[in-house]
C-alpha cells in the first residue's frame, strides 16, 4: 500500500459534518512554522493563530498590543506548514471594532497575505455589522463568546463569565445571530458547562469550548499551556499533556554544562 495517503485538508463543511456525526473537534493555537508542522503532522482539526500570540511570543500581559501586521507574519508562518488543518486567525484589537470597512480591509489583508482559511473575532450583537461585512467578501468566520479577552478592561478580570441570567441570556442570543448571520463555528470561553451544552444544542454551527465543559462540539487550549512551556497560567480548565519547559530547561543546562567542560564539540563533532 502506497505511503503517500491523500490528506484531505479541513474545511468548514467537514467542521460541519462532524458536529452532525457527534464527532468532537481538536483545535490547538499555533504561531510559527515549526511547531505548527508538528500540530499538523499530529493530526489536529483546527489550528487557530490566537491573539495569544501577544502573551506566550512577545511577553506581553493582555492581548490587546498586538498588531494586523504582526498577527499576519504568525498567520503566514502557520500556514505554510499546515498540510490538513483548517487555519483560523485572530483579528486583532482595534482592527474591526466600530468600524465595519475596516473590518473588511484587515479581514481581506489577512486572508490575501498569509494564505489563511477563516478569520475569528470577539463579540455578538455590537459587531454585526462588522461580521456581515467579513462574511458579504466570501470569508468565513468564527465568532467567540463569553470571555472575550480584548474586553479585559471593561471586565476588569478574567473569571468566568455569564454566570448572571442576563448574561446568560444575552450570550444565547448572541449566539443564535452569530449562526443566524452566517458564522460557521463559535468559541465559548470560560463560561459554565450547562449554559454551554445548552447553546451547543441549540446552534447547528460547531461549538469550540476553552473552560465551558464538556458537552460542547470541540476543545481549544494554548499550545504553550498545554505542553508545559508556560508555568505561569494554571486555570482550572487546563490539563498539562507534557512538561516540555522542564524537558527544554534540563536540555539547555546539560548543554551549557558540555560547553564549559570541553566535553561539546568533540572530535566526532568537528571538521
Amino acid at each position: 500500500m502506497s505511503q503517500h495517503k491523500e490528506i484531505k485538508r479541513v474545511t468548514t463543511h467537514q467542521l460541519q459534518t462532524m458536529k452532525q456525526r457527534g464527532e468532537k473537534i481538536s483545535m490547538l493555537t499555533a504561531y510559527d512554522y515549526s511547531m505548527a508542522q508538528i500540530l499538523d503532522g499530529a493530526g489536529v482539526d483546527v489550528l487557530l493563530v490566537g491573539d495569544s500570540a501577544s502573551n506566550v511570543m512577545a511577553g506581553h500581559e493582555t492581548t490587546l498590543p498586538i498588531t494586523l501586521d504582526q498577527m499576519i507574519y504568525h498567520a503566514a508562518s502557520v500556514v505554510r506548514a499546515v498540510k490538513r488543518a483548517f487555519v483560523v486567525v485572530d483579528l486583532p484589537f482595534g482592527s474591526y471594532q466600530g468600524n465595519s470597512s475596516e473590518a473588511l480591509r484587515s479581514a481581506i489583508r489577512i486572508m490575501k497575505e498569509s494564505g489563511a482559511h477563516g478569520i475569528k473575532l470577539e463579540g455578538g450583537a455590537e459587531i454585526k455589522e462588522s461580521i456581515i461585512r467579513i462574511l458579504t467578501a466570501g470569508i468565513p468566520v468564527m465568532g467567540h463568546l463569553g470571555l472575550t479577552p480584548q474586553s479585559i478592561y471593561k471586565f476588569g478580570t478574567y473569571t468566568v463569565r455569564a454566570k448572571e441570567e442576563t448574561e446568560a441570556q444575552k450570550l444565547i442570543e448572541d449566539a443564535k445571530l452569530l449562526e443566524e448571520i452566517g458564522c460557521f463555528s463559535l468559541v465559548l470561553e470560560k463560561i459554565p458547562s450547562t449554559l454551554a451544552k445548552q447553546v451547543a444544542e441549540q446552534l447547528t454551527i460547531p461549538v469550540i469550548g476553552i473552560g465551558a465543559g464538556p458537552d460542547v462540539d470541540g476543545q481549544v487550549l494554548v499550545v504553550h499551556d498545554m505542553l508545559g512551556i508556560t508555568k505561569e497560567f494554571k486555570p482550572r480548565f487546563l490539563r498539562r499533556y507534557a512538561e516540555l519547559g522542564d524537558l527544554m530547561h534540563d536540555a539547555v543546562q546539560r548543554y551549557i554544562a558540555d560547553v564549559k567542560s570541553r566535553d561539546f564539540p568533540t572530535a566526532d563533532e568537528a571538521y
